[in-house]
């Protein structure tokens, strides 16, 4: 095997070229502005659905619902992720987004927001109250579907962007291999292209003519398994951005080193190959699908648990070795060395917490036998809001601490470190009290997605009240955070005294053999197009040639 040794490995520590700050600062806010009227929206829903309150007459539960799960799962967490990566890719290779990719980077930040605007409309004048699942036979205005479509296209547009910048890096220093960072931020995009051309298909193909009238009906199932051919890598996409600050700015940040080059990259890749060809465990329940492919997406999923045990031994090594190096001695001592006053490293700390059992909670969705005690009801919201909500949101809360200052010329003070603190605390106890909740009533088997209603005084749904008024208190500590994280933002980008923010990117402390063979892309995106093919291949093409008569479109609201 051809090993590159890390000393041709050479990181730069040039700082981001300003007009590079000001493409990712564009991405990052936009993400916070949708943040911010998705808090609002979810704190209604937990008032509403706690019997706390009554929306007024000129907007209803699921249109809400809508608003949140769209601007919070996608348009937050995409606007975020493409901002950082341009950012730390900029920040890796040599400060700056060149010509192309920079212009490229503008152009996917437009038809982003273009997309984004047009869905948000949409549902604000209640056409498109289909939850940001999106599922047929539910139709929303077509407007709704073309701005989806142009969110995915104007993110392919930014993978672009991010690919030119790794190719002339590649072509610069020949022979090397490239800085972690750029790998992973290359390794998640490969991801996301794949993952996002079913949806892309599904989106084109059958929603948007469907909704405009000029197709009669629409193959539901091919439709519902066309979104979760994206539906579970895109929970993916969500946590490699997260996964990466895990792996390179978190080392730095206490004072430590980057645990292992190879098993970095050997995580992203196995995250790769297996977070995409797994849809069919979000469809155990439906009818259409038999149960030996359902099994195959079973135990794919379970492989997926590999890399993240992974991801958990190497961070919580890094963070024995900096303690200890630090002077931590006994069983536990290597603890009280860690920074946990600096809310860079509590706020991803805290979420890394989240997501052990958010990881136990994805097992259990995707068992057969035990999914079929908790599918539909409002465990897989609890699930999803630990996972999600905390493990990813907190990373990226801590990101932004530091990333904000950077992109900005500020600095972090020690009174924004304490609000931010603050902050941190009020969104993991609301995260806390809201998905304990949500996990209790699930399995007393309260739905997901429903209105408030006792169901006609039934004892079962009366004994759900008292905790969907917890989930509700939970729901009104995070819009609180909310509410703090919007303004420590506004402080750092134009109120924090001017100075050098250092963009945390860590290193090995000694030399690693990095194995070649992580950086032949066509070897691993030949392998996932196998294993794709091998879990959807026959199914899609058994929907597409018996399908069940297609259904017209329903508007329920």
């Amino acid at each position: 095997m051809v090993i590159a040794r890390k000393e041709e490995t050479q990181i730069s520590h040039a700082p981001i070229a300003p007009a590079t700050a000001k493409l990712s600062l564009a991405y990052v806010w936009v993400a916070y502005v949708a943040f911010g009227l998705a808090a609002l929206a979810g704190m209604l829903q937990g008032m509403v659905r706690g019997g706390i309150i009554e929306l007024p007459s000129w907007t209803n539960y699921y249109q809400i619902l809508t608003a949140h799960g769209v601007l919070m799962a996608l348009i937050f967490t995409t606007f975020f992720i493409v901002g950082f990566i341009f950012s730390g890719v900029a920040r890796t290779t040599g400060g700056a987004l060149h010509g192309t990719a920079l212009k490229l980077g503008w152009i996917g930040w437009i038809l982003m927001v273009v997309g984004t605007a047009m869905a948000v409309v949409t549902i604000l004048r209640n056409e498109a109250s289909v939850l940001y699942t999106f599922y047929a036979p539910l139709k929303a205005s077509p407007y709704f579907y073309i701005g989806a479509a142009l969110l995915v296209v104007g993110s392919w547009i930014a993978g672009i962007s991010v690919f030119t910048s790794y190719r002339k890096w590649r072509r610069e220093n020949k022979g090397q291999m490239s800085p972690l960072f750029v790998f992973m931020a290359v390794t998640t995009y490969i991801m996301w292209i794949i993952a996002t051309l079913p949806v892309a298909a599904e989106v084109l193909f059958q929603l948007i003519p469907w909704s405009l009238g000029l197709t009669p009906t629409i193959n539901v199932m091919l439709s519902r398994t066309l979104f979760w051919f994206f539906g579970h890598p895109l929970v993916y996409f969500w946590l490699m951005p997260a996964y990466m600050a895990w792996y390179v700015c978190i080392p730095r940040i206490i004072g430590g080193h980057v645990f292992s080059d190879s098993l970095s990259r050997l995580a992203f890749i196995l995250l790769l190959l297996f977070s995409i060809p797994v849809g069919f465990h979000h469809q155990l329940m439906e009818p259409g699908i038999s149960a030996g492919w359902k099994m195959i997406h079973v135990t794919l999923t379970l492989i997926v648990v590999i890399p993240s045990l992974m991801t958990a031994f190497s961070i919580f090594a890094i963070f024995e070795t900096s303690g200890r190096k630090k002077g931590g001695v006994g069983l536990f001592g290597w603890l009280k060395k860690l920074p946990w006053t600096d809310v860079r490293f509590f706020a991803p700390f805290v979420g890394m917490l989240f997501f052990i059992p958010g990881g136990a909670g994805g097992i259990i969705n995707a068992s057969n036998q035990i999914n079929a005690v908790v599918h539909n009801t409002i465990w897989v919201t609890g699930h999803f809001h630990i996972t999600v909500g905390a493990a990813v949101a907190m990373t990226f809360f801590g990101v932004s601490f530091w990333l904000v200052p950077a992109l900005t010329g500020r600095t972090l003070t020690k009174t924004a470190n304490r609000m931010a603190m603050v902050q941190t605390v009020f969104w993991a106890v609301g995260m806390f009290l809201m998905s304990l909740a949500m996990h209790t009533m699930g399995l007393q088997g309260a739905p997901r997605r429903t209105d408030y209603t006792t169901y006609m005084d039934h004892p079962l749904a009366l004994g759900w009240m008292d905790y969907q008024r917890v989930m509700a208190f939970g729901g009104g500590l995070l819009f609180v955070s909310a509410i703090l994280m919007i303004l420590i933002l506004l402080y750092l980008t134009f109120y924090a005294p001017k100075g050098n923010t250092e963009y945390p990117i860590g290193e090995t402390e000694t030399k690693q053999e990095v194995p070649r063979i992580l950086e032949r892309w066509p070897v691993w995106v030949g392998l996932v197009a196998f294993l794709i093919i091998l879990a959807y291949g026959y199914p899609i093409m058994e929907q597409i040639q018996h399908q069940a008569p297609g259904s017209p479109p329903f508007k329920t609201w």
